[in-house]
């Protein structure tokens, strides 16, 4: 089937980068649409045209469906893709899409709203077989309701908003005096962040692993899984690096996980590409939810598999059958992401902003970066602190922790506190190394996000420094040959500094 001639991207940054370039590839023209500040952003610049939304404030611009639909029609866009966040899940811009005559890159409305609801996505999994964490399939009316589910279920328990994702609304409760209270906290956060109050209560699970499966539909039927993804190391429900395949599953275990997957896919007819989340304890596996859109971590399962899912996600809504079967599917090597984000990870990952005035980018066999951002960009705080992803791909995790190693290395951005050291570090713990992992990793090993000791030596510093000496040394040499005092230049310079970046004297 024909596919589409023009996309308008509904997004920003290094996701709507990515779809930009899928569907250059697939020769569509695109259309970027963005904010006042994002007026020389890299996604507008790689766009074929682009439509100015707004000012700032995403409520003003990139949350504005109107004129987003507006733009579309402007430039004759035939179809939209939501990227991830923003309007990526919301049930109405699905809709409002479909009715303007435009297709949505993307499930159809009444999927996502289904699967967007927790407690209506695990009926729908419990009545698909697929296996649930123990707790309930309904919203609790009260804190009385809470109290007494939670005595019946033991604790510790788990509340959970309805509407939710991404942490909020959600409480651990070890006490059942602490009930009530996280109960109205939940609630509140919960109406905050998605206007709907309705929480629900679950099963605690003490130390689970956050495993995924990646899963894709067409319109005719068909429905695979590409394997799992592990996003065990959080903070505070939210992903920080990736992983495909888990180190720790094996391969009947992986089997069972992906046929549970595409049951709950084909439980909802589901178009796309999608992700079923679950919980993974002693050899159990336990639903989770279902993200209804492209995910932040899909490169690792491009890498493993061989599958650009982005321009998947187009050729199945312009009509395409899939192109391969469940056992056309193989698993390659392993694939690592390190979300690299504009946040100080030893001060509680506080939001930095600045001008990047910096930017190396590293390269060689199996390194990837996708980034929204260039040199002079300007990071502010009124969206998502994610600059881009590191990406690496090694035949074996071993493998692939040492590539990752030395691309973090040559990974540079100045002008803006990123996270970076925090994954250095973290991909040198043996605890990590060693493929120990679970949701309370960082609970567990708190060393990883102790600030670091002031007036520490870089250790890239300290190579460079030895090089320029090195240089100048046999400099000096050759110098020395021709008549020449080689006691000036770089050596004279660094004479006076020491890898710690602080001054030495010398004796007096």
């Amino acid at each position: 089937m024909p596919l589409f001639e023009k996309i308008l991207v509904a997004n920003r940054g290094e996701i709507a980068v990515r779809v930009l370039r899928a569907c250059r590839e697939l020769g569509i023209a695109t259309v970027a649409v963005h904010s006042e500040p994002d007026a020389d952003a890299l996604h507008v610049q790689l766009a074929d045209e682009a439509v100015l939304l707004g000012p700032a404030p995403s409520a003003e611009s990139y949350l504005r469906i109107d004129r987003i639909l507006e733009a579309a029609r402007q430039t004759g866009a035939q179809a939209v893709h939501p990227g991830y966040g923003f309007l990526s899940e919301r049930a109405a811009f699905a809709e409002a899409v479909e009715e303007a005559g435009l297709v949505f890159l993307g499930p159809r409305g009444k999927t996502i709203r289904a699967m967007g609801d927790k407690t209506e996505a695990r009926r729908r999994m419990q009545a698909a077989g697929v296996p649930i964490v123990p707790g309930l399939v309904d919203p609790l009316e009260d804190a009385d309701a809470a109290v007494a589910a939670a005595a019946e279920m033991g604790y510790p328990v788990l509340l959970k908003a309805s509407a939710g994702g991404g942490g909020k609304g959600m409480r651990v409760v070890e006490d059942p005096a602490d009930l009530p209270r996280a109960f109205d906290a939940a609630q509140r956060e919960a109406v905050a962040a998605f206007g709907d109050g309705a929480v629900y209560l679950e099963r605690y699970l003490t130390r689970p692993r956050h495993i995924e499966i990646q899963v894709l539909g067409d319109q005719h039927g068909a429905v695979v899984h590409l394997h799992e993804r592990e996003c065990s190391v959080q903070r505070r429900h939210q992903k920080l690096l990736e992983e495909a395949p888990s180190a720790v599953l094996t391969p009947d275990e992986r089997a069972a996980m992906g046929a549970a997957a595409v049951k709950a896919a084909e439980a909802v007819n589901y178009r796309g590409a999608g992700t079923v989340e679950f919980l993974y304890q002693d050899g159990e596996f336990f639903f989770l939810e279902m993200n209804t859109r492209i995910q932040v971590e899909h490169p690792v399962t491009e890498a493993i598999t061989g599958i650009d899912l982005l321009q998947w996600q187009i050729r199945v809504a312009a009509g395409e059958k899939l192109a391969f079967t469940q056992d056309d599917i193989s698993l390659s090597g392993h694939s690592i992401e390190c979300r690299v984000t504009a946040e100080d990870p030893f001060r509680g990952f506080l939001p930095a902003t600045g001008r990047i005035d910096h930017l190396e980018i590293p390269a060689g066999p199996g390194v990837r970066w996708d980034g929204g951002i260039t040199e002079g960009f300007e990071v502010g705080l009124n969206y998502d602190p994610l600059l881009g992803k590191l990406v690496v791909h090694a035949h074996t995790r071993e493998a692939a922790i040492a590539r990752l190693e030395r691309a973090l290395d040559e990974l540079v951005i100045r002008g803006v506190e990123t996270c970076l050291p925090f994954h250095r570090r973290l991909v040198r713990h043996p605890a990590f190394r060693s493929g120990e992992l679970s949701i309370r990793f960082l609970e567990e090993h708190p060393e990883v996000l102790e600030p670091e000791s002031e007036g520490g030596a870089d250790p890239r510093i300290a190579a460079i420094a030895a090089a320029l000496l090195e240089h100048e040394r046999r400099g000096a040499q050759v110098a020395s040959r021709i008549g020449g005092s080689g006691a000036t230049g770089a050596s004279s310079r660094l004479s006076s500094w020491r890898a710690s970046g602080w001054p030495w004297r010398g004796a007096t």
